[in-house]
């Protein structure tokens, strides 16, 4: 790509609508400081000084998404609860469309909490349900974001699936069936738990770990010729368009079975890999939907991904700095 192609390319970002369905979480970060241990336990005592909530899992991923510039709508149950709210308020400050987010009495918004001193995470508190949504929560569910794709027809939906319950086969796979008849792109970032059940996607995000998991592929030297391999087993297996995998520092593989990339990864100062493939998913989903060009998508990705590493949590992708550091890295 030259510097023309990529100023184009981020200019029209606005001008795409995405959806992000799947499991949305609240990231919490309490900072303090450690002067002592505790006489307790033998376990640090923090000193907190400053607490924040952010948006996480898929309402990370919608964060990326917007942060890019592109209109964005954000599908999931979660709680009625205090936690809910709070995450639904942050995403209609973000300037997200919150009318698909269902809010359930039977269910816990899915809460991380993590205490940090100076720059490092001392500990991580969990609060979530994972089981599958009921009947009950499920239809409604699947009949609001139905409605929404045949009024809207937004140009790509992202499934983002961390095995909270949200995404159960029926809900992906009517979902998947209603986009295939609008024209709608898909793209998933997959767990093991429903790792095959999204067949017929346009495009499927798995990592390294998630492939040796879900395919029982050991990978061991992670070459072309092994990634090529898990491609044509995941084809067989879901009859997508596109295979995206992201190899950590090995940098990202796509493949659309005529053409075969192996991006490697950008030297970086690594600080925090949290929500990296969010941003990863975030970016690939906008570029291809834009471009329809998997190098492209696979080159921008991988540089997002990067990005964000060199920032403590998860925070969403600076669009001035990707389109800065793609001039840079990709201009020919």
């Amino acid at each position: 790509m030259n510097e023309k192609q990529i100023k184009e390319l981020f200019a029209g970002m606005p001008g795409l609508h995405v959806v992000v369905v799947g499991d949305v979480m609240l990231d919490n970060y309490w900072w303090g400081d450690v002067e002592r241990v505790s006489p307790e336990a033998p376990v640090p005592v923090v000193n907190i000084r400053k607490k924040e909530s952010r948006l996480g899992g898929a309402a990370n991923v919608a964060l990326n998404c917007k942060s890019l510039g592109a209109n964005v709508s954000l599908a999931s149950v979660l709680g009625k609860d205090q936690d809910g709210d709070l995450l639904i308020d942050l995403c209609r400050q973000a300037g997200m469309d919150t009318a698909m987010l269902m809010q359930s009495a039977e269910r816990k918004t899915t809460t991380k909490t993590r205490v940090l001193s100076r720059n490092q995470q001392m500990m991580r508190l969990d609060e979530e349900q994972t089981t599958e949504l009921s009947t009950k929560e499920e239809h409604p569910f699947i009949d609001l974001v139905l409605r929404m794709l045949q009024r809207e027809k937004p140009q790509v939906l992202i499934f983002e699936d961390y095995n909270k319950g949200v995404l159960k086969e029926n809900v992906i796979g009517r979902i998947v069936s209603h986009c295939k008849e609008l024209g709608i792109i898909t793209m998933v970032d997959p767990k093991k738990t429903n790792f095959l059940a999204y067949k017929e996607v346009t495009i499927f995000k798995p990592n390294l770990k998630e492939v040796r998991e879900g395919l029982g592929l050991p990978l061991p030297a992670v070459s072309a010729a092994e990634l090529q391999e898990a491609h044509l087993r995941l084809s067989e297996a879901l009859q997508h368009q596109v295979t995206f995998i992201t190899l950590s520092e090995k940098g990202v593989f796509a493949t659309d079975g005529a053409e075969q990339l192996i991006i490697p990864s950008h030297i970086r100062n690594i600080a925090d890999v949290s929500g990296a493939g969010d941003t990863v998913i975030a970016t690939a989903a906008l570029v291809y939907a834009h471009t329809k060009d998997i190098r492209a998508m696979a080159e921008i990705a991988n540089i997002a991904g990067g990005l964000v590493c060199e920032k403590v949590g998860v925070l969403p992708v600076d669009k001035a700095e990707l389109e800065q550091e793609c001039i840079m890295l990709l201009s020919s």
